[in-house]
């Protein structure tokens, strides 16, 4: 839990240009960013110089009762949940136009008593439109995921597109399911499964034949994965490792100066213990493994690395890095010497492709290794070991040439299939795809190759991975709950082995396009 809360975190719980005069004084809006909270009482408010007493104060939780600061105690706290707003109305005189400084000292659990100052301008209401206004998707401030809200928002579909969709508004699943994963919802997309499989895994955690649920709308895939499996099966299974893990948040400081940034950086270095203790509060998964820093100009980017456990854990780490700058924005000996702060530089490369992914890890750090008798690849496949070295040696020119972030041929097609079966992040699959693929021939004339996939970001808890149908799939492969998130990345590396290996051989066979024609419809 955050112990620390610096002004410049505080400021973001207020509600910019929300200040708004009302017939019986003025209203303001506050929104909880940070975690689950209390109100417990108002230990003063100051605007403009002038002080007003708690009597002058309603409060209002997303259009629910008002309720008098009076009225709010230890004993009696309102509820602030995260991600919730709480309209702030005052029975005063009415405040002047222009800018108005607001100084709020609130009690609060679990942060204590806090003090938010900011500045606003009060808004005035704007002319009325002579245009008609465009509608809004209906939502409820308090609980989006009943049935009459979902409902409402059905209707409004129905009547805005002229429309009357059948399909994608029969889920088998309550709404309520999707809280906190899926935002104005209506219904699902239905995405075709095919099976492949079953694929012998040895790994340290996958260890057995797997059926590979699949989700996907492009023909031939699972046929050719089906195929690639049938190949490995032949050679005794797919020989997979998990080598490294981390999630990584990127916060940058700004200074004056890049003297100033040196020696933060030197402090944060010798403290790293004490932030990480700071950013394990958040959680009971997240650990803080290293803090890499690096400086340019007057730039300190400091690189969080953790351990996630078994969730994919981008929004654990965000949480635990939050609370690790509050710290450092606190303890820090010269903090009034830092311009500014943000929670991630982009430095992360979250969903994004990147070199230093790559070198360092995010998700996890796979490898995937196949050792294929000369004659079964001749004999299922019609290519000699000799023909996939050479398009292989080839290929590695053509992605240089291309600057493309992998050496492999499509490892994202069946992690594309496996994240939407399994409720993984699709988006992370910008990263995930990153594969570095390696092959030679063995002194017996046999084939080896491996692919490592270095930033492979899944999970088996958390996220999508609970709905009822990605849970089925997770379930389906023993890889749903805790414990089961290195088994799956074990999997998921030894079916991207099987891809590339039927995609080359059908590639430097001339089998590729005829596939692909077959299923033509």
């Amino acid at each position: 839990m955050f112990r620390f809360l610096p002004n410049v975190l505080l400021k973001q719980l207020y509600t910019r240009k929300s200040l708004r005069n009302t017939a019986t004084g003025f209203t303001f809006t506050l929104k909880n960013r940070l975690s689950d909270a209390q109100f417990t009482g108002l230990e003063r408010a100051i605007i403009n110089g002038r002080e007003y007493q708690a009597s002058a104060f309603l409060l209002e939780i997303d259009g629910g009762e008002e309720v008098g600061v009076e009225a709010i105690s230890v004993a009696t706290p309102l509820s602030f949940p995260l991600r919730r707003s709480v309209r702030v109305r005052a029975i005063a005189p009415p405040l002047e136009p222009g800018q108005h400084i607001l100084e709020i000292t609130l009690k609060t659990q679990p942060f204590g008593t806090i003090t938010l100052t900011v500045e606003d301008s009060l808004q005035t209401e704007a002319p009325e439109d002579t245009q008609r206004p465009q509608p809004g998707i209906p939502r409820h401030p308090v609980d989006d995921y009943s049935p009459q809200a979902v409902a409402e928002r059905l209707q409004f579909l129905r009547d805005f597109t002229q429309t009357n969709p059948q399909h994608i508004t029969q889920p088998t699943f309550e709404p309520s399911a999707v809280r906190g994963k899926c935002e104005n919802f209506v219904g699902v997309a239905q995405v075709p499964i095919g099976l492949a499989g079953p694929l012998r895994v040895n790994g340290e955690h996958a260890q057995g034949d797997f059926l590979i649920p699949l989700a996907t709308t492009e023909g031939t895939l699972v046929a050719s994965y089906n195929r690639g499996i049938k190949l490995i099966n032949g050679s005794g299974g797919v020989l997979c490792t998990i080598q490294d893990e981390a999630m990584q948040r990127a916060p940058v400081f700004q200074f004056a100066d890049a003297r100033q940034a040196r020696s933060f950086v030197q402090w944060v270095e010798a403290r790293e213990r004490d932030i990480a203790a700071e950013a394990e509060t958040t959680s009971r998964f997240a650990r803080l493994t290293y803090v890499d820093a690096y400086l340019n100009g007057r730039f300190a980017f400091l690189r969080f690395g953790y351990s996630t456990g078994d969730a994919a854990g981008q929004n654990m780490v965000s949480k635990a890095t939050l609370a690790a700058c509050n710290y450092i924005l606190q303890a820090y000996p010269a903090a009034a010497a830092i311009e500014h702060f943000f929670l991630e530089s982009n430095m992360a490369t979250d969903k994004k492709p990147s070199q230093l992914n790559m070198l360092r890890t995010r998700g996890k750090r796979v490898t995937a290794e196949i050792r294929i008798p000369r004659d079964l690849l001749i004999q299922e496949l019609q290519v000699e070991p000799e023909q996939l070295l050479r398009h292989a040696r080839i290929g590695d020119v053509g992605a240089r040439l291309a600057g493309t972030n992998n050496n492999g041929l499509h490892s994202v097609n069946g992690l594309a299939a496996l994240f939407i079966a399994t409720g993984q992040d699709v988006a992370c699959l910008a990263e995930s795809s990153a594969a570095i693929t390696y092959s030679e021939l063995t002194p017996d004339g046999d084939l080896y190759g491996s692919v490592t996939l270095p930033s492979l970001i899944v999970g088996t808890v958390g996220g999508g991975t609970g709905l009822p149908t990605q849970r089925e799939c997770l379930e389906l492969m023993d890889c749903y709950g805790d414990g089961k998130a290195n088994k799956l990345a074990e999997v998921m590396a030894g079916v991207v082995a099987a891809g590339e290996l039927s995609l080359a051989s059908a590639i430097s066979s001339l089998d590729w396009v005829s596939s692909h024609d077959a299923t033509r419809v």
